[in-house]
């Protein structure tokens, strides 16, 4: 009775807490499309957008690289260890050594990346651009810079608040993110043009760190500056994160090849396929991202109290729910690709040829999205475990994939071909951590999930096939009718065919999405 109590309340635990992720990831992606439709009206998929899309590859990938991804999946596990086994003290002497680490190599870096940065622009991530729209990536690569030293701090700061079981403000860093930017877009663009939005990067970069800082008190943070690369958590922590580096750099490598190649075809190429893999983002963001960082923090305390057993379960159950709310998403998101793109972004400088070049690149990201989905999961159950080295290699692997698949489909399929390159090599990457860590915990791969992939995948295609039929039947007609009519149609088919297969999931993810929880 004691262990079946026990099992309620850690499924109860990532519940509430998923829930109010959840909540706060859909309104950050809701601000997110707010603002990406802002940004689209005001600059299209034009060549000072491109200049924008490509600056920023480098910044963001330091970022992932130092604070990002890395440090999260280091640190957490790390951190709560060192408060379980050895006390409160222990545990802020590691975050503010961390801490230190993250600004300081940041700072050096930026500086460093800035002074390289006329080099780096011409020769290596946009070498096929005309020197003028060069020279404005460089200026706006220098602006964004800024951006990353601030997100070093604020990433460890949504670490450390994870950590503690505390996901209100973390989650709610990202739409002051996003607000910061509809600022520099609207005001700022006005006076500066493009640098304007690189500015509202700088600005929403400094709110989502400021938002954390009453967090950070709350939970008792004593920030003292100090290095001590001696100190064995601090090396545990480097040395989880060594590999996890090694697997972002080859995502990271990946983006850039993107921008490299992307730099070779015509104009707006590149800003399209930012907009789609966006578009795609919302509902990895909405329903993966949101249950897993909840689960991750409970998947380390579950790895510090070696119960493997109540890990096993977690993740299978995790599974199958993220699954069944991410196929209907694909499914919606390839067949009614262009009326949502008609009716997100195109107006004033994005026009009807945007809309079509991002809605062919939002089909081939869509068919990847339940790939994104399961990495999410499985790569933070690994990192609980204290494992960074198998999905690294994992993801080195499936980006090396990618990459080549990149040159391979560019030329007859164009941008395109890059996006379908990403699902096709997520897909692979996602069915290989799931059968390591089956092999990991022993059960993850059980029958019970193959029997409610095979009624969601069911389910998924009557209602694509459904909407496919709508579509054909009032095609001509508004693009806001054609999407809404679509979806209703589409969630109601999916719906009503889990309802007759007894899918488990309805109930189960009913029950999460209705959670509250008030932190």
């Amino acid at each position: 009775m004691t262990e079946a109590r026990d099992r309620g309340s850690v499924g109860r635990r990532v519940a509430r807490a998923a829930g109010l992720v959840m909540a706060l990831f859909l309104l950050s992606r809701v601000t997110g499309l707010v603002r990406q439709m802002i940004v689209g009206a005001y600059f299209g998929t034009g060549a000072d957008y491109d200049a924008y899309v490509a600056a920023f590859r480098i910044p963001d990938m330091l970022f992932q690289l130092v604070a990002g991804g890395a440090l999260v999946s280091a640190l957490l596990p790390t951190y709560t260890t060192v408060r379980t086994q050895e006390g409160e003290e222990r545990g802020w002497m590691l975050a503010s050594n961390v801490a230190t680490l993250v600004v300081l190599t940041l700072t050096v870096t930026a500086a460093l990346v800035a002074l390289l940065a006329p080099y780096l622009v011409r020769h290596i991530l946009v070498p096929d651009f005309p020197p003028a729209q060069q020279a404005l990536t460089t200026r706006l690569l220098r602006v964004l810079l800024l951006s990353t030293v601030i997100f070093g701090a604020s990433g460890l700061s949504m670490s450390i608040l994870n950590a503690h079981q505390h996901f209100f403000l973390p989650a709610l860093a990202p739409v002051l993110y996003n607000l910061g930017i509809i600022v520099g877009a609207v005001f700022l663009g006005r006076v500066w043009g493009v640098y304007g939005l690189a500015w509202g990067v700088v600005l929403g970069a400094a709110w989502h760190f400021s938002i954390q800082v009453p967090g950070l008190y709350r939970v008792g943070w004593r920030f003292r500056p100090h290095i001590s690369l001696s100190d064995p958590a601090v090396r545990q922590v480097l040395r989880l994160m060594g590999p996890r580096v090694l697997g972002l750099a080859a995502v990271q490598v990946n983006f850039l090849v993107n921008t490299v190649l992307a730099s070779g075809l015509s104009p707006g190429r590149l800003s399209a396929l930012d907009y789609a893999f966006r578009v795609m983002l919302l509902p990895l963001g909405i329903f993966a991202q949101s249950v897993a960082t909840a689960a991750f923090p409970t998947f380390a305390q579950q790895v510090a109290d070696g119960d493997q057993e109540g890990m096993r379960r977690t993740v299978s159950a995790l599974l199958r729910n993220i699954l069944f709310l991410t196929l209907p998403a694909t499914v919606a998101l390839y067949t009614l690709a262009q009326p949502l793109i008609a009716v997100l972004f195109q107006r004033r400088a994005f026009d009807i040829t945007s809309t079509q070049l991002t809605a062919v690149a939002l089909q081939a990201y869509a068919l990847g999205l339940c790939g994104h989905a399961v990495v999410e999961i499985l790569a933070r159950a690994f990192y609980a475990l204290h494992d960074t080295r198998t999905p690294v290699l994992i993801g080195i692997t499936a980006m090396a994939l990618n990459i080549l698949l990149n040159l391979w489909w560019i030329h007859p399929l164009g941008h395109t071909g890059l996006a379908l390159a990403n699902s096709v090599a997520t897909l692979i990457e996602g069915g290989w951590l799931l059968v390591m860590l089956h092999r990991r915990l022993g059960g993850v791969l059980t029958r019970e999930l193959g029997n409610s992939l095979l009624k969601q995948v069911g389910a998924a295609l009557l209602a694509g096939w459904s909407i496919l039929s709508l579509v054909h039947l009032i095609r001509g007609a508004p693009a806001w009718l054609v999407l809404g009519l679509g979806s209703l149609l589409g969630m109601g088919t999916y719906l009503a065919v889990a309802l007759l297969l007894n899918s488990p999931e309805l109930v189960e993810v009913g029950r999460l999405l209705r959670t509250r929880v008030s932190r």
